[in-house]
């Protein structure tokens, strides 16, 4: 007798089903440590401006069977599986002059298969990738002045081989005239076509190419190893750097070299764009850095400092994170998901590096450093109240959770705080090594046992939490683990290194330089720490603080604030209304706008404007100012 099987059984065999399915259809081979029998030839043709299309055409040896061609899936840097798969158009397969017949594998998308015949040595392969036409579509890298090709848009590479086992040989062509800048070598150029050396394919996926209009370059060079600043801009005008500012640059290279005492490079391009039109970045590689920056980089020098921490921090990854880096990030090839637990260290501890060599290089001055460490510090102090629910460490899964996609409540929600979270670890850290040695050791100690050895190499070398531990207590014995697991793990504030370092924060009614110079390039309004939210130059409201007044009172993300006190909204308004609440009993009321109502809400604060500082400690050894010095 037949005895029918319960909904949770049915279920249960379903899923069971399902499973094997998956694992009898998606079979992409398992990368091995072989070399690939013959060079891939990938070339790129990026002239197609003004409908922003990169042509590609690869060539590569094959044999007669089944073939899995893969799209990069797990991009390096973005610690994510974030490749564009979307953007592929147009792909063939060809053979001997016949059109092959392909397949996407169903449970894996980014893998292709084909059946290559009997008698086929060589398989032809095109399409196109459709770069973004406007930001709601991903990053612009393409406009009537400048591109940038990342190798890993526009290429397919062979399944079943370490990355760093297939040979590539690399071209594109570019628009008439146009200069370019790239870590890969040039073999030779014929009219606007630029043929690359052979590099591995991790190699040149790790050097993506800058190329426009509008180009200078400057020589950084202070040691054995050229190093060079790659600029291209929007306009012409935009290239005129004075000595002074190039200086400042040669400096960090120089700064960077008494940090680790060896490089892991055999040359270093810094490709830098100022423009208004090609999208931001900011993207280590381990012999160049992708970077944006304002059309006024140059020429507003005192205006633009804000973002100058950014050349350090990309340069930094050349040591960590490319050279160093963690073991769960050094996959075999780049459709490997990688693990992202060390970010706190990759990403944390170059964040913690970039504000300090900003400082020692002068590209910033000591209280900038100092005011924008004031704003991190007033983050963990007071504006992620996100970290009484979840860990620093559990923010390491933001690349894979969120993808850097806009959030509703950034502070409750939190999102790769590992950065600047990782940041206030860093700091603490030196301050304890320094009061362990009675100041004979700092960060600076570890940066060397850690990441400086084996001086020109450029191979990756992993790391785990226990080597971390292990070099901690090579330079000072502490209890090291407890100390990260405590900070990591939301077992300890995050914010005990200002304190250490003889410093403490305040708050008080005036905007130190950073605040002003955030507000004046993001063009808002920053009421964080007394409303407890940000609000654009036009009226629209940005994050709002979890639990503040602001939040209590009913106002949200992307609401738009018309009136103030039924004045006119503006900057200078609001913050005036929070000022004379001071000494005024009436909360402050604000028209706003959401969807097609108008409603009016009602905060009940009083406390005066609330911005950060950093103050110091009287009595107390000054470690933060050593920090920041040039070495």
């Amino acid at each position: 007798m037949k005895i029918p099987a319960s909904p949770i059984a049915l279920a249960v065999l379903c899923a069971l089903a399902g499973t094997a399915q998956a694992q009898s259809m998606s079979q992409t081979p398992a990368p091995q440590d072989i070399p690939y029998p013959g060079t891939l030839r990938v070339d790129v043709d990026a002239t197609d401006l003004g409908r922003r299309i990169f042509k590609v055409r690869e060539t590569l040896p094959v044999k007669p069977g089944e073939l899995t061609l893969l799209y990069p899936q797990w991009i390096p840097g973005n610690h994510s599986p974030s490749g564009q798969i979307n953007k592929v158009a147009g792909l063939t397969f060809t053979a001997n002059g016949q059109k092959l017949e392909w397949k996407r594998d169903q449970y894996d998308v980014y893998a292709f298969k084909v059946q290559v015949p009997e008698g086929v040595s060589e398989l032809q392969v095109e399409f196109q990738y459709l770069s973004p036409l406007a930001p709601n579509q991903g990053r612009v890298v393409m406009t009537p002045n400048m591109l940038n090709l990342q190798w890993s848009l526009t290429t397919l590479y062979p399944a079943g081989y370490y990355s760093r086992q297939i040979p590539v040989q690399a071209s594109v062509k570019l628009p008439a005239g146009w200069s370019y800048a790239t870590a890969a070598e040039t073999a030779s150029k014929t009219g606007d076509t630029v043929q690359f050396k052979e590099l591995k394919w991790n190699v040149l996926q790790d050097s993506p190419l800058f190329a426009g209009k509008y180009y200078k370059q400057f020589d950084l060079t202070t040691g054995q190893a050229p190093v060079k600043l790659n600029v291209f801009a929007d306009q012409a005008k935009s290239l005129e750097a004075k000595p002074e500012q190039i200086a400042k640059h040669k400096a960090l290279v120089a700064q960077m070299d008494k940090l680790y005492g060896a490089h892991h490079f055999d040359h270093y391009d810094f490709l830098l764009a100022l423009t208004n039109q090609l999208g931001g970045i900011g993207l280590e590689h381990h012999r160049s850095s992708e970077n944006s920056g304002s059309p006024d980089y140059f020429t507003k020098w005192d205006e633009t400092w804000g973002g100058r921490d950014l050349l350090p921090h990309e340069f930094n990854h050349s040591w960590n994170g490319k050279f160093r880096r963690g073991a769960d990030l050094a996959t075999p090839n780049f459709n490997v998901p990688m693990g992202d637990s060390l970010l706190w260290v990759y990403e944390g501890q170059t964040q913690f590096f970039g504000y300090v060599l900003a400082a020692r290089s002068g590209l910033w001055s000591k209280d900038q450093a100092i005011d924008s460490l004031a704003n991190v510090a007033a983050t963990y102090a007071k504006g992620r109240p996100g970290l009484a629910w979840r860990a620093l460490q559990d923010t390491t899964n933001d690349p894979t959770i969120n993808r850097r996609q806009p959030q509703a409540y950034r502070n409750y929600q939190l999102s790769e705080d590992y950065y600047s979270g990782g940041q206030m670890v860093w700091l603490e850290a030196d301050a304890k090594l320094r009061a362990l040695s009675k100041g004979k050791k700092s960060i600076d100690d570890f940066a060397k046992a850690f990441f400086g050895m084996d001086n020109g190499s450029y191979a990756v070398k992993p790391y785990d939490f226990d080597e971390v531990v292990a070099t901690l207590n090579g330079i000072a014995p502490y209890d090291w683990s407890t100390f990260l697991r405590d900070r990591l793990d939301g077992k300890t504030g995050l914010t005990g290194g200002i304190e250490a370092s003889g410093w403490k924060l305040v708050f008080n009614d005036k905007p130190n330089a950073a605040v002003k110079s955030g507000e004046t390039r993001g063009k808002y309004v920053n009421l964080t720490y007394s409303l407890g939210f940000s609000v654009g130059n036009d009226g629209n409201v940005g994050d709002v603080l979890w639990d503040s007044p602001a939040f209590q009172a009913g106002l949200a993300p992307e609401m738009s604030i018309v009136a103030v006190n039924g004045l006119a909204f503006s900057g200078d308004a609001i913050k005036d209304a929070v000022t004379a609440a001071k000494t005024d009993k009436a909360p402050i009321e604000l028209l706003v706008k959401r969807f097609d109502r108008y409603e009016t809400f009602k905060i009940d604060y009083h406390g005066g404007l609330q911005y950060p500082s950093l103050e110091r400690i009287a009595g107390t050894t000054d470690t933060l100012s050593e920090l920041l010095k040039a070495k």
